[in-house]
Parts: structure tokens; sequence; C-alpha cells
């Protein structure tokens, strides 16, 4: 499909707004006297004892001739200091001196204070959704040969339980216009969880990013020889990565390990990327319910089951 104008139009706005809000347009980049392209070398300098110029030159897209200028500027300012290659004479590296991990650190400082009274000023559900965006974008825009973010699955830890209420809530309101029926649902199935849960036969995983939960599933039992999959969701910034699929297959795995001889969930027609997940595991579609009205919307549910 190709690209229309109001697409290009939108790309070039959102870069002029936020190169505002991030402060480049200023006499210097945070409130110092390096530019931003200068604070990026900085910033790529200090990640390493040392690094060859070409190298820097490439990993920053950067003219030879400004790059050298910049770094002649730097040394003259005891930031950096240059000197042939041990390898190779031919080859330049450049490393920061300890006044310029001095700026470096100072740099990276104001860098975070600046984004976390940013961040601060924004309600929780904005804040997530702005980080959820950024998350996004970084995504589809990486390098096709970059690994994927990692992620892990971990077990509950105390917190987890009112985060799997409320993003089950916020997001189902949000996607598919859910009423708060739906989140008073999920708090019943995870109060009943945390209560009195056999852990010999239920558990609950979080699917953990740079420290922040991004999808949950719990294993519960339906009854002496069937387990349920239940309250599967994946933040919409990290759905693409596996998320989705480790958790599902983490679930299936503690319940056959558990001695059920089946597992089962409960879905609904709208939850078609769901759908796939579930396939892939193994699980195949039952039956179908009659549409019926519940949370505010007529709910066509689903029951899907694997045998062991």
């Amino acid at each position: 499909m190709a690209v229309i104008p109001d697409e290009v139009a939108t790309v070039r706005s959102f870069n002029r707004f936020y190169t505002g809000v991030i402060g480049v347009l200023g006499e210097g980049l945070l409130k110092t006297p390096y530019s931003l392209t200068e604070a990026r070398v900085i910033f790529e300098l200090a990640q390493r004892e040392t690094t060859e110029v070409l190298a820097l030159r490439r990993a920053l897209d950067l003219d030879a001739g400004y790059l050298s200028r910049m770094l002649a500027r730097f040394e003259s300012d005891g930031v950096v200091a240059r000197e042939r290659s041990a390898g190779d004479a031919r080859r330049q590296v450049v490393r920061l001196t300890p006044h310029g991990r001095e700026v470096f650190a100072m740099l990276d400082e104001r860098s975070v204070g600046e984004i976390q009274a940013m961040l601060e000023r924004l309600p929780d559900g904005d804040r997530r959704r702005l980080v959820g965006a950024m998350k996004t974008i970084h995504g589809v825009l990486r390098d096709e040969g970059a690994p994927e973010p990692a992620f892990t699955l971990r077990p509950l830890r105390p917190g987890d339980l009112g985060w799997v209420v409320q993003r089950n809530g916020a997001l189902y309101a949000e996607e598919v216009g859910w009423d708060r029926t739906y989140e008073a649902l999920v708090a019943g199935i995870v109060s009943g969880y945390g209560e009195g849960h056999d852990p010999a036969r239920e558990n609950a995983w979080i699917a953990e990013m740079d420290g922040e939960p991004v999808g949950s599933v719990f294993c519960m039992a339906k009854d002496a020889t069937v387990a349920q999959l239940r309250l599967l969701i994946v933040e919409p910034a990290t759905r693409g990565l596996g998320v989705g699929a480790a958790l599902v297959g983490e679930c299936v795995r503690f319940a056959e390990r558990a001695g059920y001889a089946e597992i089962m969930l409960w879905t609904t027609a709208l939850q078609t990327s769901a759908h796939r997940l579930y396939l892939a595991a193994g699980f195949e579609l039952e039956t179908e319910e009659e549409p019926v009205e519940r949370f505010g919307d007529v709910i066509h549910g689903q029951y899907w089951r694997r045998k062991f």
C-alpha cells in the first residue's frame, strides 16, 4: 500500500512536536553546551572503554568530516582522547577522559531527571499509554536484524494481583468497551485465587520486560480432572513478541505436570488474536454459546479444550 501524504505529515508533525518536548530546539540539550548529536556521541562513547572512530561514525550515521571536527573540539576541551589502534595503526580509537566521564554522568543525570519530571506530571493511565506507544514505535522502527526485546516469566509478587485486576479492567474497557462488571468479575476470580489456591494444582505467572509487568495468565482448577486457563492478558505495546505464546505454554505445561486430564478456557469470538495462540498450543474450539448481554455488550462466548 502506498504511503499517503497525511501519513507523512503526521510523522513530521510528531517529530517537530517531540523535538520541542525534549528541549533539543534550545541552545543546548538539557541546558548544557552540547547539542543533541554531541550528546549522542558522548553517550555512545560511555558504553565502552574505547571505540573505533569508524565504528562510531557508522553506528550514529554521521558524516566523517563532521564527526572529526566534533572529536577535535572534544579533545581540545579535555572530553576525549584519540590514539591509533594497537591492533591496526591505520585505525583511530577514541575514549572518554575522566573529565569526559563526568560530562557523561552530568548528561545522564539531567536526562533522567527531565524525563522523570515529565512523566510525573501525567496521570497514571496517560503515563502507561505514553510509554506503551513509545515501545510500539521503537519495536516497529528498530533494525530487522536487532534482537527482540527480552521478557521473562515469573511467579506472582505482592501487588501483582491488584495489577491484574486493574489492567484487565482498563484493557477490556479501552479495546472492546466492556463495563465495570467485567472488572468486578476479574476481582472476584483474583480474590478467590489469592485467598486459597492449591499451589500444587494452581499457579499464575507475570510476564515482565524491563522490570515492568506486560502480561499475565492463571492456571486454576475447574474440577478434579480439568484445569482452566484464565485471565490471559498482554500489554498492547508488547504484542507480537511472543509474550502471549509463552504465557499460554507455561500454563499448559503446568496443568499437564499437575496431573490434569485436560485444560479448558472460556473466551469470546472477539479475541481472534488469542484464538491463534490457543490453536498453536493445541486447544480446539469445542462449543459456542448463544449471544447474551454481558459486560455492557453482546457476548458470543466460546469454550476451548486441550486433552493431555
